[in-house]
C-alpha cells in the first residue's frame, strides 16, 4: 500500500519544471533523474561534486568509473554537459542559482526544520552539501520514509537530532503521501494509492490537518 522508492521518486519529478536547475540529494532523490520525461529537456540536473547536465543512471554496459554523483554512484551525462570545481559548484549553490534540490532525511518538523546528516553516536564522513543547499537553493523538497524502522513517525513537532537548517522545507513527499508545511503544521495534499488521510495522519507524530481537496496520487 505505501509507495516503493521509485514512486516516491516519480511523484516528486512531477514538481520538476521545465528550465530548473536541480539539485538531486543521496538515497531516494537520485531517482528522481530516471522519471525527468522528454516533455522537460530544458531541464539541468546539478551535482555538487562539479557537474551540470547529469543524465539518468547508466546502464551495465554504458558505465564510466570516472563518471560520479555525490553519492559516488556511476552516473551518465547528457550532451552539452560540463564539468568544474566542487568550489564552483557551491558557488553556484549559495548564489541561489539552484531552482529545486530534493534532499533525503531522518526527520521534519512543523516548522519547516530538517536533520539529514548525522545520528549522534555514530561515525559520518562529514556534514556534505546539505546545509548549503537548504540555505541556497530556491526550493527544498524532502523525499523520505513516513516512519523509521521501528514505526516511529519521522514527521515530528521539532527535530531533536542536529538540524540541517532552520524552517527551509515546505514540501515533504513520503511513502505514504505528500504533504505541505504551512502555519507550524503539515498539511495533507496527496496520498498513496490503497490509503486515506486518516493513515497518513496517524502517521505523522507532528500537527497535522488533511487539506480540503486531498486526493489520491496518480502514476503515469
Amino acid at each position: 500500500m505505501a509507495l516503493d522508492r521509485n514512486q516516491i521518486a516519480q511523484r516528486i519529478s512531477k514538481e520538476v519544471k521545465n528550465g530548473y536547475y536541480v539539485n538531486l540529494g543521496i538515497g531516494i532523490p537520485t531517482l528522481v533523474a530516471n522519471f525527468i520525461g522528454d516533455d522537460k529537456k530544458d531541464v539541468v540536473l546539478q551535482s555538487e561534486n562539479g557537474l551540470l547536465g547529469m543524465g539518468p543512471f547508466p546502464t551495465k554496459d554504458n558505465v564510466d568509473a570516472d563518471l560520479i554523483n555525490a553519492g559516488k554512484q556511476t552516473i551518465s551525462t547528457v550532451p552539452g554537459s560540463v564539468f568544474f570545481s566542487s568550489a564552483e559548484s557551491f558557488a553556484m549553490i549559495r548564489g541561489g542559482h539552484v531552482n529545486l534540490t530534493v534532499l533525503g532525511a531522518m526527520q521534519v518538523d512543523i516548522t519547516g526544520s530538517i536533520a539529514n546528516w548525522m545520528i549522534p553516536g555514530k561515525m559520518v564522513k562529514g556534514m556534505g552539501g546539505a546545509m548549503d543547499l537548504v540555505a541556497g537553493a530556491q526550493n527544498v523538497i524532502v523525499a523520505m520514509k513516513h516512519t523509521d524502522k521501528k514505526g516511529n513517525s519521522k514527521l515530528l513537532t521539532k527535530c531533536n537530532l542536529p538540524l540541517t537548517g532552520v524552517n527551509c522545507i515546505n514540501k515533504v513527499v513520503t511513502d505514504m503521501g505528500v504533504l505541505n508545511i504551512k502555519d507550524s503544521q503539515f498539511e495533507i495534499i496527496e496520498v498513496a494509492p490503497g490509503l486515506n488521510p486518516e493513515d497518513v495522519l496517524a502517521a505523522t507524530e507532528g500537527q497535522c490537518v488533511i487539506h480540503s481537496d486531498c486526493t489520491e496520487m496518480t502514476f503515469n
